[in-house]
C-alpha cells in the first residue's frame, strides 16, 4: 500500500453528551444469511469455453467511500484495494458464495483423485490454463505462479501475509502450463489462500530493481477481466475492459472507481443517479427505508463475512489486562448500537468466526451490558477510581483513543455511545479519527494505534483459519508477517490453530476452532460488536450483482455485469 506518513491533522474529541434517544429508529429484519460456508467442492471445467461475448457496452460508476490506493496484490492493503485486485489481476482459482472453488489460472482444482494432491496433503501438483495474456499481450504461464509464490516469502519484501506461502518449498516447474511443489507440512488452509491470492508478472517486476518501490505498483498489470485506466488521487479510478480475457465477458466498456469519503454524500449521489453501485460499506443503515422505495433503485441485504469490533492495541498497559478488556466489553451495550444507530440491521455476535461457516460455534457466552459486574472486575484487578471518578492503577491511567475514518457518520455516533457506556465504568476514551489513506496505513498496520472501531475478518479466505490474525507469529511489530495488529499472543490458541491447519478432517477441524472460539471469547483480543448486513444498492437495470460471504467486496465479479438492454 502506498503509505502516508501520519502528520495529517486529526480529530480528538472530550466526552460528547450524547442522547440516545436522537438515535433510537425504526428497526429492520436482516434478510437471512447466504449458503453456509463449506468445504471446497472441487470442480474440474475451467477450460470450458468462454461464452460468447458480443458488444460491450456501458460504464458503471462504484462509489466508494474509502480510496484504494494498493494495487500490487501481494502487498498489505484493506477491502477497498482488493476491488482492484480481483479485477485486474486472477488466481488459480476462485471462492464461491456457496463456498466451493471454481478453477480460473488453474485447469482444476488439485485432489487426491486426480493426481494434484500427494504424500498425505505436502505435495500440490497445478496444471494451468494455455489461453491467458497478461494484459501488455505476454503469455502467462508457470513461471509467473513460481515468482509470485516465491516473491510473497522473498526476504525484505513487504508482503500482505507469509503464514501459509511460507511453507511451500522446492516449486518446481515442469512445464509451460505445469507446476508442483512441497509444503513443509500439510496446510489444509492453502486451498482458500491460494483463492484470494492473485498472481502477478515475472517479466515486469522480476526486472525490478525493488519490487518495494517498483512503478507496476502504481500501474498495475495482470491478466483479469480489467485493465489499468487512469487514477485521479483523490477523486477516482478508471478500469477498462480487457478485449482478451480469457474467460467470461467482460461485457461493460469500462468502470469507474469514484472515492466519496462522506457516506451521507455517497448516498446522495447514489439516489441522484451519478452512482450506480454502492458496495461495502454500504449505504448507512438510518437511510435504509429511504432507498428501499427509490424509484429505478435495488437495494440488497447481503450477509458479509466481516466483523465490526473494537480492536485494542495490547501493548498498551491497560489493554494488556485482561481484566480490562472484559470489563470494558462487559459495559458495552451492544444492542442498543445495533438498534438505535443501524436501525437492527446487523447481527451481534460473540465469535471472531463468520455464523454462515461450517466451523461457527454457537454456545459462546451472550454478552449483555453489567455496569455492576463491570465495576467488579475492574475493582478486583486494582484499577481504582479516583477524585475524579476516573480509574488508575500503580500512576497509570485508565484512559485511550479510539480511532476510525473520518466521515463515518455512523461509527462516529458509535463512538460517542460507546464512549458513554465506558464514562459509567470510570474509563476516559477520546476519539482521534484520521482519514482512510491515512488510519489504513501504518498507523493501522505498524501497530500505531491505542484502539481502533474497524470492520475486517478473522479468517483466511474462505477457510476459517484465522492465524493470519491471531497467531503470534503474524505480529508484524515483533517481526511476523500478518494482521495481529493486536499484538495478541496466546500459546494454548497457537497450539490449536496449528493443529487446524495440519489436518483435513472437517470433523476435527469443527472441534479445534470450537475450543479456540472458546479461547477468543474468553481473551478478548477483539471486542467484537456485530457481524455486518450490508445495505447494498444498485440501478435497478445493473445486471450480474452475486453477493459473495466469501469474498471481502462485493465487486469481485464486475466480468459478469451489464446494462439491461432497453426494449
Amino acid at each position: 500500500m502506498e503509505r502516508v506518513p501520519n502528520t495529517s491533522a486529526t480529530i480528538e474529541t472530550d466526552a460528547i453528551s450524547l442522547d440516545r434517544r436522537k438515535f433510537l429508529g425504526q428497526s429492520v429484519g436482516a434478510l437471512a444469511g447466504l449458503s453456509a460456508l463449506s468445504l471446497p467442492a472441487f470442480a474440474t471445467d475451467a477450460n470450458a469455453p468462454a461464452a460468447a461475448q458480443g458488444k460491450r457496452s456501458g460504464v458503471v460508476v462504484v462509489g466508494m467511500s474509502q480510496e484504494p490506493t494498493a494495487f500490487n496484490p501481494l502487498m498489505p492493503g484493506v477491502e477497498c484495494d482488493e476491488v482492484i485486485w480481483t479485477n485486474v489481476f486472477s488466481t488459480l482459482w476462485t471462492a464461491e458464495p456457496d463456498g466451493s472453488l471454481r478453477p480460473d489460472l488453474a485447469i482444476e482444482i488439485p485432489t487426491e483423485a486426480n493426481g494434484g494432491i500427494a504424500d498425505g496433503g505436502k505435495t500440490w501438483t497445478v496444471k494451468l490454463r494455455s489461453d491467458v495474456l497478461w494484459h501488455d499481450g505476454t503469455k502467462f504461464t508457470a513461471d509467473d505462479v513460481k515468482y509470485s509464490i516465491e516473491l510473497i516469502s522473498a526476504p525484505g519484501f513487504r508482503s500482505r501475509a507469509r503464514i501459509g506461502h511460507s511453507l511451500v518449498k522446492e516449486i518446481v516447474v515442469k512445464g509451460p502450463f505445469e507446476i508442483t511443489w512441497h509444503m513443509e507440512r500439510a496446510y489444509s488452509p492453502y486451498f482458500a489462500l491460494l483463492a484470494n491470492t492473485q498472481m502477478v508478472p515475472k517479466h515486469i517486476l522480476g526486472k525490478a530493481a525493488d519490487p518495494n518501490t517498483a512503478p507496476f505498483n502504481n500501474a498495475p498489470v495482470g491478466t483479469g477481466p480489467f485493465k489499468w485506466g487512469t487514477r485521479t488521487p483523490g477523486d477516482n479510478i478508471t478500469l477498462i475492459a480487457n478485449e482478451r480475457y480469457y474467460g467470461k465477458g467482460p461485457f461493460l466498456e469500462k468502470v469507474v472507481l469514484k472515492y466519496i469519503p462522506d457516506l451521507t454524500a455517497l448516498y446522495t449521489q447514489f439516489r441522484t443517479g451519478q452512482v450506480d453501485f454502492v458496495p461495502v460499506p454500504g449505504i448507512p443503515a438510518n437511510y435504509y427505508q429511504e432507498a428501499s422505495k427509490l424509484p429505478g433503485r435495488k437495494i440488497a441485504l447481503s450477509t458479509n463475512g466481516n466483523l465490526e469490533v473494537v480492536m485494542p492495541n495490547l501493548d498498551n498497559k491497560a489493554f494488556a489486562d485482561r481484566a480490562v478488556r472484559q470489563a470494558l466489553y462487559t459495559a458495552l451495550d451492544k444492542q442498543a448500537i445495533i438498534d438505535a444507530i443501524y436501525y437492527g440491521v446487523m447481527k451481534p455476535t460473540e465469535s471472531f468466526m463468520p455464523m454462515e461457516s461450517w466451523s461457527y460455534f454457537p454456545g459462546l457466552p451472550k454478552q449483555t451490558k453489567n455496569v455492576a459486574a463491570a465495576n467488579k472486575m475492574l475493582d478486583a484487578a486494582g484499577w481504582m477510581k479516583g477524585s475524579n471518578g476516573m480509574r488508575s492503577k500503580n500512576g497509570v491511567p485508565l484512559e485511550f483513543n479510539m480511532s476510525t475514518t473520518t466521515g463515518n457518520v455512523l461509527r462516529e455516533q458509535c463512538q460517542q455511545l460507546i464512549m458513554q457506556d465506558w464514562q459509567e465504568i470510570g474509563v476516559s476514551m477520546k476519539i482521534k479519527n484520521m482519514p482512510a489513506a491515512i488510519i489504513w496505513g501504518e498507523f493501522y498496520s505498524r501497530s500505531q494505534f491505542q484502539s481502533l472501531l474497524v470492520g475486517t475478518s478473522f479468517r483466511t479466505g474462505a477457510d476459517p483459519d484465522p492465524a493470519n490474525r491471531f497467531s503470534s507469529g503474524a505480529i508484524p511489530l515483533k517481526g511476523g508477517s500478518g494482521g495481529n495488529y493486536m499484538q495478541w499472543s496466546n500459546p494454548a490458541a497457537d497450539k490449536l490453530m496449528a493443529e487446524g491447519e495440519a489436518t483435513f478432517d472437517q470433523a476435527r477441524r469443527k472441534e479445534i476452532y470450537r475450543q479456540l472460539q472458546i479461547i477468543v471469547r474468553e481473551e478478548l483480543p477483539i471486542l467484537p460488536l456485530f457481524q455486518y448486513s450490508v445495505i447494498e444498492g444498485m440501478k435497478d437495470n445493473l445486471l450480474g450483482y452475486r453477493p459473495n460471504v466469501n469474498q471481502r467486496q462485493n465487486c469481485w465479479n464486475m466480468n459478469e455485469w451489464s446494462w439491461k438492454k432497453k426494449v
